[in-house]
């Protein structure tokens, strides 16, 4: 059996409606999602944390960030945990550990190369892709976000600057096709984490301008698109209100989501030119926003593998960010390493359009989230979801099928499937030594 390249695309941020072809009315992915018409789109995918270093540690481990013990995004510069509000942040790595195998280790070991291009945030120096399974590291370091900005100079650690006012999407683009141009002719693993769409939100000016002219067309620039709610419920923030957005109209994100989709395109022409479309695996996704609710954790996710996955193929069914591990390990014909992606599951069948129960998908994040979240543990199984909030200790259960924007809470009027759920969490959550949030008897409510 051939083993195939396999490029993964992940996007840092990004909703689960935020593509053209999951739902997004405004903002524009040709693309993208030419991946869905080609391969197949999940519908209930999900990324293992509502933030991003967890999530990462998860897809390179094969484990759930309570088992990696990588439970928050890492705050390298030590700016504001432990965070404090009704509990206290649990104490979490700060890199990623070396006694893991990753999946890049286990590939190149399989006679894969092995390349990161863009956002890694799982460690610093000693701790970068290169010392994680990784040949060829370009721009992955501690940083999160682009602080200096998407237009070079950049100073970003590792990353040289381009010439002034060189775009960040693209220059890591660039360096990703080249490095398929030089391929060596052995099948390459290309670990291709964008730091867009994180902020600080800045695109091309053109592209902003025309989506200026299309919110206004739309009538969008005249709806007030950003409610502000309740105050943070952390101390850090305490005086600010949380925001939420409740329509897509802003241009300048718009314009980062269609210069992304640009490049990506010209990626899969570059593999294409390159003679290897037809024997690559491309995954595109993208990692959490801060909740437990499924706005946080519910992520796009689209597959395509030629000569395996049916053209336009719909999948409902429920995956999460450890079962990467396996499924690529399946898709390389290489042996499984089952001390290793301990909470992994392949997800292969699928993609040969065959049927396969995963088993429950479980969450544990003891933190507050930049955006308001507060912290918490979840399940779901079948259809059903559970969540506990460790401020309170309240329990919230949907019927995800019936309600997937998580409106209607049935835990009173579903005590039996709310006892069976907690007692799988608790159980799930005693068995990886979990960490749980304490009390902060210093907590002051902010004033009304």
């Amino acid at each position: 059996m051939t083993q195939p390249n396999i490029i993964f695309i992940l996007m840092d941020d990004m909703g689960w409606r935020d593509l053209s072809c999951t739902g997004s009315t405004f903002y524009e992915t040709p693309h993208i999602d030419r991946l869905a018409t080609e391969g197949m789109r999940f519908t209930d995918a999900y990324a293992a944390c509502p933030v991003c270093s967890p999530s990462r540690a998860s897809i390179l481990t094969g484990k759930y960030p309570a088992t990696v013990g990588i439970t928050d995004w890492i705050d390298w510069g030590g700016w504001i945990h432990p965070a404090r509000g009704r509990v206290v942040d649990v104490p979490y790595l700060k890199e990623l550990p070396a006694s893991e195998t990753t999946l890049a280790a286990a590939l190149r070991e399989g006679g894969y190369q092995t390349w990161h291009v863009g956002k890694w945030h799982l460690g610093g120096p000693g701790h970068y892709p290169d010392q994680h399974g990784f040949d060829v590291n370009v721009g992955g370091c501690e940083w999160g976000c682009p602080t200096k900005g998407y237009f070079s100079p950049w100073q970003i650690p590792v990353l040289p600057d381009a010439p002034e006012g060189t775009y960040l999407t693209d220059h890591i683009t660039d360096a990703a096709i080249d490095l398929i141009r030089a391929s060596d002719g052995r099948p390459f693993f290309l670990n291709w984490w964008h730091y867009a769409v994180h902020t600080p939100i800045q695109a091309p000016a053109e592209l902003v301008a025309k989506y200026e002219e299309k919110a206004k067309a739309l009538g969008l620039d005249k709806i007030q698109a950003i409610e502000e709610g309740e105050h943070f419920p952390c101390e850090h923030k305490r005086n600010q209100h949380v925001q939420r957005r409740r329509i897509q109209s802003d241009p300048v994100y718009a314009a980062m989501i269609e210069n992304l989709d640009w490049n990506i395109g010209r990626l899969l022409e570059a593999l294409a030119e390159a003679g290897q479309a037809e024997n690559t695996l491309v995954i595109f996704t993208a990692e959490g926003k801060g909740w437990m609710y499924e706005g946080g954790t519910r992520e796009p996710l689209l597959i395509r593998w030629p000569g395996v996955i049916s053209p336009g193929s719909v999948c409902p069914s429920p995956l999460t960010s450890p079962d990467f591990y396996p499924t690529l390990l399946d898709a390389a014909n290489l042996p499984h390493r089952p001390e290793q992606h301990v909470d992994g599951v392949s997800f292969l069948p699928l993609l040969r359009g065959e049927a396969m129960e995963r088993g429950p998908i479980f969450w544990h994040y003891p933190h507050y989230g930049n955006q308001g979240g507060t912290p918490g543990c979840s399940v779901r199984d079948g259809d059903w979801k559970l969540i506990e909030f460790f401020e309170d200790g309240r329990l919230e259960l949907y019927h995800l099928r019936e309600d997937a924007g998580e409106t209607h809470n049935r835990a009173a009027e579903e005590p039996d499937i709310t006892r069976r759920l907690h007692a799988e969490l608790v159980a799930w959550r005693e068995s990886v030594e979990a960490k749980i949030p304490a009390r902060n008897e210093a907590w002051e409510e902010a004033p009304v």
